[in-house]
């Protein structure tokens, strides 16, 4: 499975932005896709997953209410929805594939939000 992670950039704080991530190869067998972060200096943490086949969601406490994980099966991609952004958002952001319910083994690249304040 490759991923590819797009979307981020620069945004003052209260703004938003959508992150996308491509899926391609063994994509059939996905069974969750996340999305998690990473601030400098700070461990990587969750942010949120959707099962692949019928849209399951869960997040972290803390992005309830403001993000929004959504996927498109026809178009292998999966998205994350920001919403009143603030400067402790500021992280790269990786997607990644669990294809067994085992656990995230497959990461894409990550791409870069920051929030300004």
């Amino acid at each position: 499975v490759q991923l590819q992670a797009s979307g981020g950039g620069l945004v003052q704080a209260g703004g938003s932005l959508r992150l996308s991530c491509a899926a391609s190869g063994r994509t059939f067998s996905n069974y969750y896709m996340g999305w998690f972060r990473q601030a400098p200096g700070k461990e990587r943490e969750f942010v949120a997953r959707i099962r692949w086949r019928g849209g399951t969601t869960f997040y972290a406490d803390s992005m309830k209410g403001r993000f929004i994980i959504s996927r498109d099966n026809a178009k292998n991609t999966v998205y994350l929805q920001m919403n009143s952004l603030k400067p402790e958002d500021t992280a790269v952001y990786y997607c990644a594939a669990d294809l067994n319910g085992m656990g995230f083994t497959f990461w894409g690249q990550g791409t870069l939000v920051t929030v300004s304040s």
